[in-house]
């Protein structure tokens, strides 16, 4: 077994740390395909990678069958349309362990196991049964559009929520059992249960659900539990946080255009939401006259040449709240009968969505 500086999930630990991971993973892997390996006669070989991307992401699950096949699988809660772009770099480090480097370098063509990708999701987002995922989705294609690319990674996502009813539960009962425990996890959790890992742990034990499991390990799954729902918890406050500071960002962007354009300061807190001692402080820090005069908002617009690149590079984390800003200064300019292109301009919300506004 592998050392981890971190605790595993109760999936990964199920299908790839357990002493019956070989035995799950094989009747997960016979649930996909449909077909009928023996575990006891069928070699698994775990190739999973440490510290990739960045020091908190792991490769969660990776089997070398019969030196033949790379079966990847990531676990996730949340959903991520990024996954084929990370199991590129992940299947690229998986490769350089399986094969030889000298190997590489020789005139003789190198087999190399066929490769096949899943992300395993069970999150309280609506999704769908399957879907496919495909790295290709995101190249930014040339003008004349491509119809066949020259590297593609094609992931499958298996909704495994028991209300999905998705077909591969039938055919695993261990992955039907996990889903009916995470269920139970969930709605102990929701029950305001003082002690809510503890009481699905008991409950899942009594309704014989992971029951051999969870009977050798109740204190390991507990405190895997308490890190997995402690991690999402951070997530999703840090993800508030970043749309907050995202509007915030936003709004001063918008604000420091105003005011170089010499408009009103109180249209500018009207358009931004900005306090007035704000705005007059920012005007300080760039040394931008104040206007106090209250004009027409439009005149000072038509000074402006819009011809100027004022395209901000937000980080990913920022975009929601940047936009929900953008659209607020555009209903706000709207109200001001601003023209719809200069509203565009100043927000770079297209005029489709400018237009919807109305």
């Amino acid at each position: 077994m592998e050392n981890r500086n971190y605790k595993d999930s109760v999936f990964v630990d199920l299908f790839a740390r357990d002493i019956t991971a070989k035995e799950n993973f094989v009747s997960l892997y016979n649930a996909l395909h449909e077909t009928n390996l023996d575990y006891k006669t069928t070699e698994v070989k775990p190739i999973m990678i440490e510290q990739v991307l960045y020091k908190k992401y792991y490769n969660d699950i990776a089997m070398l069958i019969d030196n033949k096949i790379i079966v990847l699988i990531e676990h996730q809660s949340t959903i991520n349309e990024n996954m084929p772009f990370r199991i590129l770099e992940y299947i690229a480090r998986i490769y350089e362990k399986v094969v030889e480097t000298k190997k590489k370098f020789g005139k003789k063509l190198v087999k190399i196991p066929f490769p096949e990708f899943y992300v395993f999701y069970n999150g309280t987002e609506d999704f769908p049964v399957e879907k496919t995922l495909n790295l290709s989705d995101a190249f930014i294609l040339p003008e004349t559009e491509q119809s066949k690319f020259p590297l593609e990674i094609t992931v499958k996502v298996v909704n495994i929520n028991i209300d999905k009813e998705n077909p591969v539960l039938k055919r695993c009962k261990i992955l039907d059992q996990y889903s009916e425990f995470v269920e139970l996890v969930r709605k102990s959790i929701n029950s305001g249960t003082s002690d809510p890992f503890t009481y699905a742990i008991s409950k899942a034990l009594k309704e014989g659900c992971l029951s051999n499991y969870l009977a050798r390990k109740a204190t390991e799954v507990e405190n895997m539990l308490m890190t997995e729902y402690d991690y999402d918890t951070d997530i999703a406050v840090q993800r508030e946080e970043a749309f907050e500071e995202g509007v915030e960002k936003k709004a001063i962007e918008t604000a420091k255009i105003l005011l170089q354009l010499s408009t009103p300061i109180d249209n500018i807190s009207k358009a931004t939401g900005l306090s007035l001692e704000k705005l007059k402080s920012l005007a300080n820090e760039n040394e931008i006259p104040i206007n106090i005069k209250n004009k027409v908002f439009d005149s000072f617009l038509t000074e402006y040449d819009y011809d100027t690149d004022i395209a901000i590079q937000r980080e990913e984390a920022f975009e929601e709240g940047a936009e929900k800003k953008a659209i607020e200064t555009a209903k706000t300019a709207i109200s001001m009968g601003l023209d719809y292109e200069k509203i565009a301009k100043l927000t770079g919300l297209s005029l489709e969505v400018i237009q919807s506004l109305n």
